[in-house]
């Protein structure tokens, strides 16, 4: 394998079906790894699939909620019969809304726990069933946020279910470590992508910008990089890190 390939490597991402996990999909096929593109719109999933496909890589898309335990289960036992065992899970999905404390649902809360955290939880009970047992390595990357950290107006919701996946992330770090898997988080700092465009306007991403130390805001294509480094083995001896992938926001504050 050649320094950066992921050839051989069979990956499923959750929440692939625009945004980032999109292009961390796009990304990871093109270094050679077998995707499994997974999205709670079905449609979205294929097509992403389909695009990779027609670019030389390989996908297959998976169309469900992951946020049920019983869906991400099917769905990673899907993927490791059609391609084999499942080395590597890239934990994306997240459901996203801003709003002040006081208008926070049940329904929404709700929806977004099963989303952001319960598939965390979920993916990795379903990866641990469908890895190879003899494998000496298995990778690992959550969804976490700079709001874990820079606490942020009307996110609270958000913030909460990212700071959990902070803190999952260093308890698996620990538990699944002496198994050869590295659990890993990143935080994203501000990225416009087609997913984000609902909630946050270019004039919000400008203001943005002008507040990020690097003073621009993140590519889609700065993220995959990033997943692809700590899922490589040029990062073969981190594990229970979280990276920050947001030009200094958390450091700066």
């Amino acid at each position: 394998m050649s320094a950066g390939s992921l050839a051989g490597r069979n990956v499923l991402i959750s929440g692939a079906g625009r945004g980032l996990g999109e292009a961390i999909a796009a990304h990871l096929a093109s270094l050679g790894a077998v995707v499994a593109v997974c999205d709670i719109n079905e449609e979205a999933a294929a097509e992403v699939a389909a695009r990779i496909i027609s670019a030389g890589g390989e996908a297959v898309a998976y169309g469900g909620d992951l946020g049920a335990r019983e869906v991400f289960h099917e769905t990673m036992a899907a993927f490791a019969r059609a391609y084999g065992p499942v080395d590597t899970l890239i934990n994306n999905a997240s459901y996203l809304v801003y709003e002040p404390i006081e208008r926070v649902t049940e329904e929404t809360l709700d929806r977004m726990i099963a989303s952001g955290l319960k598939s965390v939880f979920w993916g990795v009970q379903a990866f641990l069933a469908h890895r190879d047992p003899e494998a000496s390595k298995g990778w690992i990357i959550n969804y976490s946020s700079p709001v874990a950290y820079r606490g942020r107006p009307n996110t609270g919701a958000y913030t909460a279910i990212k700071g959990a996946v902070a803190a999952l992330t260093n308890v698996l770090a620990g538990e699944l470590g002496p198994r050869g898997i590295r659990v890993n988080a990143i935080a994203p700092g501000s990225v416009p992508t087609p997913a984000t465009a609902g909630f946050v306007s270019a004039e919000d991403y400008e203001r943005r910008a002008a507040g990020i130390p690097l003073r621009r805001n993140g590519r889609p294509e700065d993220v995959a990089r990033a997943v692809a480094f700590l899922i490589g083995e040029d990062a073969d001896f981190i594990n229970g890190a979280m990276l920050a992938i947001d030009g200094g926001i958390i450091a700066a504050g």
